[in-house]
């Protein structure tokens, strides 16, 4: 993980501090609720439907587990002993008082952790592969380079104030498990013809009411350069991005709009960056400045390669621990070593969800088994990125006795759900009693394991925060005549191995009324069931036989309440 240098560690001390000199003055009147705003949103404080929501940045994933102590013991104190994991590597509160906001933040700073740049329209938090540094298929670590764009991109002077947020996504493994498609920039490493390294650069995805797949500005950018191309993307944005209509502010319509013409404007500011540099060097990534923050993403020095004798347990071990063997553990780049996902997917409580106790009990299993680390994924989970083959089965032990055990990854019950309704102020529906409610529904793992792997994602309103475009199956709460409908979306994918093309979901028909979208989702379940071919795939199905026979399972569900209510 990264080491915060004492330059670093006095940024984020100072940050706190003058977050609590702004919020002192807030509340005695003397900084304007409207003044305070902009500085409160981008130290990662939203006003929500109830209370204030902190978010705060967890980049590109990588949590320690003295920092998931430090958020255990801030959700016990001063929240509701809880917190949420988000799509993009974040950790959200919900319930914690403003005035004990300056508080919580200086505890952040205790661990090297901050809201900084979480909202607000600006460059937010730097995302990337959950499985970054120990996945099998990478071609080159990616957290250096992500790293460097954080610094670089935090509190940057002309990207403060952008037409709307922006995110930016990096991938350097085979498979984009980073969804770099759905982002404002995308960013794969890659190797040149002479084996330099560099980046493929994607511009203009999105979610939100006009979802669009990012399309490639350039096929390769020298690495020592990239951070040069990012500011002439992003200059070019400021410059022409609309400001007079939030919903028409983000890169994507910009990009849409202009084709070619964006695509030649970033050309020519990159190449006027460059000439206007007069050594030739000042804005290009330094050699020695990549090394210092490479050295942080070494390999940890109690992992050392080695041949595995089995995952140490008995010859008849249960049968739930070969589920989870199958679903929960993931090749590793290291021989003898596994990466495991721990479950964050239950019955009773939202997706995404853990408590302080939870926390914790990860933090333990992380300093037990992985050298201290986790990372969170783009799929609302936790992973442990260095677990000795061996002790896989001790681990899932203490694993299931922890409730992080559910052999369910890549299934139809490890579903991406926002907070929805219940909490977020925009939205038109909740999201939690839905995924809880098909949560319930699919638990029998023999049911689950026949279905096979299906992205199931839920947003509570438009601006897409449950990823509802990118699900194989998307639920998308809409508000009609003032209550809770739910359109049905189906084919989406985020680019990983499930489905390695991004692609937008369409809409099956008219919305669904809230006790109606489970057994939608069930009808829709058992047309595939009876449509597949042999292993053939949710997502392969619905490309193969299209969307009609499914629309036509759906209505019969909204035929058969209608029956039933008259």
């Amino acid at each position: 993980m990264y080491q915060y240098t004492e330059f670093d560690k006095q940024f984020v001390r100072q940050r706190a501090a003058q977050f609590r000199d702004q919020l002192d003055r807030n509340l005695a009147g003397k900084l304007s609720d409207e003044e305070f705003r902009p500085l409160r949103l981008q130290n990662g404080w939203y006003v929500q439907r109830h209370a204030p929501m902190l978010r705060v940045a967890v980049p590109y994933g990588e949590v320690s587990s003295v920092q998931l102590r430090q958020l255990a013991k801030i959700s016990r104190e001063y929240d509701r002993s809880y917190a949420h994991f988000t799509t993009r590597q974040n950790l959200q509160y919900n319930w914690i008082p403003l005035t004990k906001s300056a508080d919580v933040m200086d505890l952040l700073a205790q661990v090297n952790m901050h809201g900084i740049q979480t909202s607000g329209n600006c460059i937010r938090n730097i995302t990337s592969d959950a499985f970054v540094g120990v996945a099998f298929d990478e071609i080159i670590d990616a957290r250096p380079y992500c790293e460097v764009i954080r610094q670089w991109s935090t509190l940057h002077p002309e990207f403060a104030f952008l037409p709307r947020k922006f995110k930016i996504a990096v991938n350097g493994a085979k498979e984009d498990r980073a969804a770099t498609y759905w982002h404002d920039i995308g960013l794969h490493l890659r190797h040149n013809d002479a084996g330099e390294i560099g980046f493929k650069v994607l511009v203009g995805g999105g979610m939100g009411r006009t979802p669009i797949i990012a399309s490639v500005i350039s096929e390769f950018i020298p690495w020592q350069q990239i951070l040069i191309y990012i500011e002439a993307i992003v200059r070019v944005y400021n410059r022409y991005g609309r400001r007079d209509n939030m919903y028409k502010a983000r890169i994507k319509i910009l990009v849409k709009a202009e084709g070619q013409k964006f695509f030649d404007q970033v050309e020519e500011e990159f190449k006027q960056i460059l000439t206007r540099d007069v050594d030739g060097a000042s804005h290009l990534i330094p050699q020695a400045e990549l090394d210092r923050v490479s050295a942080s993403f070494v390999q940890p020095a109690g992992v050392v390669a080695h041949d595995a004798a089995g995952h140490g347990g008995p010859a008849d071990a249960p049968v739930a621990f070969t589920k989870w063997l199958e679903r929960n553990t993931h090749a590793h780049k290291v021989k003898g070593y596994k990466a495991v996902t721990l479950s964050l997917k239950r019955v009773g409580q939202a997706p995404g969800d853990a408590t302080d106790d939870q926390m914790d009990k990860a933090a333990g299993l992380a300093d037990q088994f992985s050298q201290g680390e986790l990372r969170v994924t783009h799929d609302q989970n936790l992973v442990l990125p260095w677990v000795r083959e061996e002790d896989l089965y001790t681990l899932w032990q203490a694993a299931r006795d922890a409730s992080f055990a559910a052999p369910n990854i890549g299934l139809l019950s490890d579903m991406i759900a926002c907070p929805g309704g219940d909490f977020c102020a925009l939205a038109n529906a909740r999201s939690i009693p839905i995924a809880n409610e098909l949560i319930e529904r699919y638990q029998d793992l023999d049911e689950l394991y026949d279905i096979g792997e299906i992205d199931l994602h839920i947003s509570g309103c438009i601006n897409s925060c449950g990823h509802h475009h990118s699900g194989h199956i998307g639920i998308l709460g809409v508000d009609k005549d003032g209550s809770e409908w739910y359109q049905i979306t189906l084919g989406g994918s985020d680019g990983s191995s499930h489905a390695p093309v991004s692609t937008v979901g369409k809409v099956i028909g008219p919305s669904f009324a809230a006790d109606e979208v489970a057994d939608v989702i069930e009808a829709v379940v058992e047309t595939y069931r009876g449509q597949r071919a042999a292993n053939e795939k949710f997502i392969d199905t619905v490309t193969r036989v299209g969307l009609d026979p499914f629309k036509n399972a759906a209505n019969a569900v909204r035929r058969s309440t209608a029956k039933k209510a008259a």
